[in-house]
């Protein structure tokens, strides 16, 4: 538990990162090129070595309104941290301001083969998708044992030999989250390093896959945010009112005060939901071993009730702030499409009708979200 003053203290560090990140984040996100800065920045900035979970999310939150793509890495980087202790066997590795971990473990991906050898296991195979990945110092893994099929999470260093990052991340949006896929060739997996096999039956291991439904339910909030936060400005300093407004300013248009008027207030619900969200998975972690299936169902309501909403007030935030900027505000310069087209390649994640049967299943028949590594 962090106290107050901690935690403002670690909120003051995360505006002054996102005020440097948003000077040039236009830029950046044209060049596209991976985030070696931005993850160093990360490091100086000494965010990584939060521990108390609320803080944490009330960072990723503050970072990713300022540039998606950083509040992306840092909000994984403490998932897989927190991932890691779902196990409690192996060497989870180190920590630290210093230390950058990322994951391997895109469920619906091909398969990694796990194969058992002399002081361990051998790990080779591809995956297409891994965020952060390429400039991690640690990456948390998963694989399945080709002696029984278990499915085996372990952690590696990732600059290992025998590990290849393609860098092929050419997507819309999210250009700089280094998403692209990675090749083990018989990489070596030390014993230590193996934190577990997978139960599909333990509703503590199955938080795992609730974890990375809430961190994309907050970037999505934050994502909203910072469109909003971006095009205010632009409507204070820039905006021109509409000749038949009858005002003199853009900021005394009823229709545009209207508009943001809606906007903030979806959007504010939005985090209000996914803090909420994220309190019942923090309690549902706490409870270790005790978790029943009861609690990890409601767990589950929460979060996908959070991503349902923020999907859409993420996607319909960042397109209606053009609106209320009007024409101008599309030139190039401003980059205002970095939101949309964030907020659009990310809440494609999986999907969210699924999320919404989940919730209305739950609400009413008490059916629970099925154990998956999106649910």
């Amino acid at each position: 538990m962090t106290s107050t003053d901690g935690r403002q203290k670690w909120l003051t560090v995360a505006e002054e990162l996102a005020a440097t990140l948003r000077v040039d984040a236009a830029e950046r996100d044209r060049r596209g090129a991976e985030p070696v800065a931005e993850v160093a920045s990360l490091r100086r900035s000494g965010l990584l070595a939060i521990a108390d979970w609320a803080t944490q999310q009330a960072v990723t939150r503050v970072v990713g309104a300022a540039d998606a793509n950083v509040g992306h890495l840092l909000g994984y980087h403490y998932l897989q941290v927190w991932r890691r202790g779902l196990f409690g066997d192996g060497d989870v590795g180190p920590t630290g301001a210093d230390v950058f971990w990322a994951g391997v473990s895109n469920p619906l991906d091909a398969a990694l083969e796990l194969r058992p050898v002399d002081g361990g296991f051998e790990v080779t195979g591809r995956k297409t998708f891994a965020t952060g990945a390429s400039v991690a110092d640690r990456l948390v893994v998963s694989a399945t044992r080709t002696d029984n099929a278990d499915k085996v999470t372990f952690t590696l260093d990732a600059k290992a030999d025998g590990i290849t990052y393609r860098g092929d991340w050419d997507n819309i949006g999210q250009r700089l989250t280094a998403s692209g896929g990675v090749v083990f060739d018989r990489v070596h997996v030390p014993a230590d390093q193996v934190l577990g096999a997978h139960d599909e039956t333990s509703p503590r291991q199955s938080l795992a896959g609730l974890g990375f439904q809430l961190v994309l339910a907050q970037l999505y909030v934050a994502m909203a945010e910072g469109a909003l936060a971006e095009a205010s400005r632009y409507t204070r300093t820039t905006t021109r009112p509409w000749f038949l407004s009858g005002v003199d300013a853009a900021t005394a248009d009823p229709y545009i005060l209207g508009a943001y008027g809606e906007l903030v207030s979806e959007t504010r619900a939005a985090g209000l939901l996914a803090d909420h969200a994220s309190e019942r998975l923090d309690r549902a972690s706490a409870r270790g071993a005790d978790l029943t299936g009861d609690e990890r169902a409601e767990t589950a309501a929460a979060i996908s009730s959070a991503k349902v909403v923020a999907t859409r007030v993420a996607n319909e935030t960042t397109s209606r702030v053009f609106e209320l900027c009007g024409a101008r505000a599309t030139a190039a310069g401003y980059a205002f499409d970095r939101f949309w087209r964030n907020a659009r390649t990310l809440t494609l994640h999986d999907p969210v009708a699924y999320k919404a049967r989940e919730v209305g299943a739950y609400f009413l028949t008490g059916e629970h979200a099925p154990y998956t590594g999106y649910s």
